[in-house]
């Protein structure tokens, strides 16, 4: 691993931690064995997997928990399908991916929202990841996969506001309630 792979794996890390520290149960998520997230990668006709990507995987590419809640990510929830629509939708709105045939799904919203690293761009650690929407041109909305994982990361404090309201209200505790730590006190 290259000096850096090992920054890019480190940044990713840096993230996870931090949200972890704020209050997510790090057990609520599960990570991929790099054999799984080669499988993930070959599903979609690639070969190369950024570090900063192959570190996001190994820590909730089975399962992610909060983290875009509501979205598919993860070696088994993002494949070859997710790809087609994504192409399908570059195809028919544009953008300036360099490398549409070799781009890298990361996650997908319900079949009209892509966020991917573009094909040109697998050799970089930590790569520019672009918004593929339908109806819109793709843009690169984040500067890198770290930029981007810390994105989309779940706001503990705006999970546990919402179970405050929930409780105040008396409402059920939600299935969700579990991915957080319970707080001291």
């Amino acid at each position: 691993m290259s000096t850096r792979d090992e920054a890019a794996a480190a940044a990713i890390r840096a993230v996870f931690d931090r949200v972890t520290a704020e209050g997510m149960a790090p057990e609520s998520v599960t990570g991929a064995t790099d054999e799984q997230i080669d499988a993930y990668a070959a599903a979609q006709g690639v070969t190369a997997v950024p570090a900063a990507v192959r570190a996001v995987l190994r820590l909730l590419g089975v399962r992610h928990g909060l983290w875009r809640a509501g979205s598919s990510l993860g070696v088994d929830a993002v494949g070859g399908e997710a790809k087609r629509y994504a192409r399908a939708t570059l195809a028919r709105d544009g953008g300036a991916i360099r490398e549409p045939g070799g781009l890298l799904v990361l996650l997908m919203h319900q079949a009209y929202e892509f966020h991917v690293v573009d094909g040109a761009d697998l050799v970089d650690p930590d790569p520019p990841v672009w918004l593929v929407t339908e109806g819109q041109a793709a843009q690169p909305v984040w500067c890198s996969v770290t930029d981007w994982f810390d994105g989309i990361s779940p706001s503990v404090a705006d999970y546990r506001s919402r179970l405050t309201l929930m409780a105040e209200v008396g409402r059920d505790v939600p299935s969700w309630a579990e991915y957080l730590r319970p707080t001291e006190g």
